[in-house]
């Protein structure tokens, strides 16, 4: 699926190392350890394909991709502050390691830096969208936040911090891909419907592996969005199908980020249909993330595109 852009992803690297130099060696410690941690790179790999995708040639795409990292990377740290959590991509998370006071700043340190390597890209276009997503990340940020402990989430409020939270760096990194190539806006739009879509699928997915994954291959404890009290999609459709019984488990569970009574709620979840539910409604916007990019031209990227909406369906990690 990558090896289309085996060249650009390398020159991705070259560049995250390249602007990750900082004076102070504890933002070097902090930010090499997160970024040396891996992971999919599935938002810079979205920048890369759709950029090659429209014929690109220049080298741009690289900084951007790079961009788009960065303020991935600087949510994570975030994100595992806020969530408390102690195990990301198969080790300890930063703030576990270095402290949640460390943690923060380097993430504000990781954003900074995006905004300059954008200013250096020179497009107003390209910081309005980079700009715009941050900004709609962190409502989306404080939306979760307000449903943590919240039994009576519905479906559309929890996909509405999916659209922000998570979907909406996948569709910035779809568009500016195209972006740099001179795309119309309609082609832009496109890109990021595809991005949008396939970023929604990811999370559903992630949603069914935490309760149905292991820790090895997810890379984090499983149960932990039980034990952190989110009323993910899982067990909004529980607590709307399940039995009486049921629904008061997981009331109680989201209230009190109760995880001991974590083999219940599996069997519960499953048994009612949550899981297949869940993963039939990422199937369904994987679908939309391939019909967005129709009209592409054939090539070795347009596949990569389409293998990767499939693999957001159809994968344990």
């Amino acid at each position: 699926m990558m090896s289309p852009i085996a060249a650009d992803i390398e020159a991705v690297n070259m560049v995250i190392r390249r602007q990750l130099h900082s004076e102070v060696p504890l933002v070097n410690q902090i930010a090499e350890y997160i970024i040396s941690a891996g992971g999919k790179r599935l938002r810079p790999i979205l920048v890369l394909l759709m950029a090659q995708a429209y014929g690109y040639s220049g080298n741009k795409h690289h900084e951007l991709a790079a961009v788009i990292e960065f303020i991935h990377t600087a949510t994570l740290l975030h994100d595992d502050v806020v969530d408390e959590s102690s195990l990301r991509r198969g080790r300890q998370t930063a703030n576990a390691l270095f402290g949640n006071a460390a943690s923060v700043l380097v993430g504000d340190f990781l954003y900074s830096r995006a905004f300059q390597m954008m200013i250096a890209v020179d497009n107003p276009r390209v910081m309005q969208i980079v700009a715009d997503a941050t900004n709609l990340i962190a409502e989306g940020e404080v939306l979760q936040l307000q449903n943590m402990h919240n039994p009576d989430v519905s479906e559309d409020s929890y996909l509405r911090v999916i659209r922000s939270k998570t979907a909406k760096l996948f569709e910035a990194a779809a568009q500016l891909g195209v972006l740099i190539v001179g795309a119309h806006d309609d082609v832009i739009e496109a890109a990021g419907e595809y991005g949008r879509s396939l970023g929604i699928a990811f999370q559903l997915i992630d949603d069914v592996l935490d309760y149905s994954g292991n820790a090895t291959d997810i890379g984090k404890n499983v149960g932990d969005d039980l034990r952190e009290g989110k009323p993910t999609l899982p067990l909004i459709y529980l607590m709307e199908n399940g039995t009486p019984e049921q629904k008061a488990l997981v009331r109680r569970c989201i209230k009190n980020g109760d995880e001991q009574h974590f083999n219940e709620i599996l069997d519960a979840i499953t048994s009612s249909g949550a899981l297949d539910y869940t993963r039939r409604e990422a199937e369904k916007v994987a679908k939309r993330a391939a019909t967005a990019i129709a009209a592409l031209p054939n090539s070795r990227f347009r596949d990569s595109l389409l293998q990767l909406s499939a693999f957001a369906v159809d994968r344990n990690h």
